[in-house]
């Protein structure tokens, strides 16, 4: 009798152990980017337009700088020291003293005035620039960046925040390295990501766990795009429903169960 409750005893203290590990377990595949779903899938290269063409918008914020050989054209073009980029290496420096386009779409700069920059790429508005002030000044370059490129990552992430971006492009794995990598519990296959539109904004899901991922219009990441990874719900179960208090209480017991009977 004594020797079948031990037995009895220590068969539901490995159940419970079992139980728990296996419910804590998340399968590789899942952990995995740019898996090869078949044998027959051998595609090693992957098209991607790497040049991410933005078009500046109202409310866009322009580091905007004119380097000539002449102190006092440097001074009137650069009042602040960058020519609106500020003399603070920060990108917090960078936002206050940059110029911001207008809700009409005009950026009003120094000797030539306002100049209408919407819907243009940096480098539109950089040659824009340079036929304006070839009219007043001669031998200078213009440099023009735009300050408020910002991505937010959120969700099952190791370090969510929002993060300035200093490089003309980024893509999602170079974002998602930004922020630390995503969890074991991260869903890598309904990755969202939120992009302003004209009318508001627009919600699309891709799979950074297909190799062609590499191809989609989403790689590469626009200002101001919000990226959402989703907790599996092994996740919710294991760190909330899953009664830890409760299994550890039921080993302890069991335990003393067994070492009880034991001494008798």
């Amino acid at each position: 009798m004594k020797k079948n409750l031990q037995s009895h005893i220590i068969t539901l203290v490995w159940l419970t152990l079992i139980i728990t590990v296996v419910s804590s377990c998340i399968p590789q595949k899942k952990m995995l980017y740019m898996r090869v779903r078949e044998d027959a899938d051998t595609l090693k290269e992957f098209v991607n337009d790497r040049k991410v063409t933005y078009k500046i918008q109202n409310g866009d914020n322009l580091y905007i700088k004119i380097v000539s050989m002449d102190e006092t054209t440097n001074d009137l073009l650069n009042p602040m020291g960058s020519g609106g980029g500020g003399g603070n290496s920060g990108g917090g420096g960078n936002y206050l003293s940059s110029y911001t386009v207008s809700e009409e779409g005009n950026l009003d700069f120094p000797l030539v005035g306002k100049i209408y920059v919407k819907n243009k790429t940096v480098e539109e508005i950089t040659d824009l620039l340079t036929v304006q002030l070839n009219e007043y000044i001669k031998e200078f370059v213009v440099i023009i960046k735009l300050v408020n490129f910002n991505i937010t990552i959120l969700g099952e992430i190791s370090s969510p925040g929002q993060y300035e971006i200093y490089q003309t492009d980024i893509n999602m794995f170079e974002a998602i390295a930004m922020a630390g990598d995503m969890t074991d519990y991260s869903i890598r296959d309904k990755v969202l990501v939120i992009r302003k539109t004209k009318n508001g904004s627009s919600v699309h899901e891709v799979d950074m766990s297909s190799r062609s991922f590499l191809s989609s219009d989403y790689f590469y990441l626009k200002p101001d795009d919000i990226i959402y990874v989703k907790p599996m719900k092994a996740k919710q179960f294991t760190f909330t429903n899953f009664p830890y208090g409760m299994v550890m209480s039921v080993i302890s017991f069991a335990l003393v169960l067994v070492t009880y009977f034991s001494l008798k």
